[in-house]
């Protein structure tokens, strides 16, 4: 399988400019072999933790109601499992996501 990229591509530690055809598995073993997911795969809700405090309690309401009508249609299940990583980042956050869901406390495992 080719990888084409029509601004170039990074490949072995250099970038090549134009359309260049690098071998897909070559351009991920290289990229795999110099990231390390596993080294940082802690802390996933920390920063919209803090983001979250940051905010005012005007602000907060505003997300709340904003989220509320984005996830307006979505099943159930998708935002009973938003409710959980929002209480994750902090628990007033998905508590007030839940308030805003009209989905009680008890449904959110």
């Amino acid at each position: 399988m080719l990888f084409l990229t029509r601004q170039g591509c990074f490949f072995c530690g250099s970038w090549y400019e134009g359309f260049r055809q690098v071998r897909k598995n070559d351009m991920l073993q290289t990229a795999a072999d110099h990231w390390n997911y596993r080294e940082d795969d802690t802390g996933y809700f920390a920063q919209p933790g803090k983001l979250f405090r940051l905010m005012s309690p005007a602000q907060q309401e505003a997300l709340f109601g904003n989220t509320a009508r984005a996830l307006g249609d979505a099943p159930k299940e998708v935002k009973i499992r938003h409710i959980g990583n929002c209480l994750k980042a902090d628990p007033a956050y998905g508590k007030g996501m839940a308030k805003a869901l009209k989905i009680p406390m008890k449904d959110v495992k």
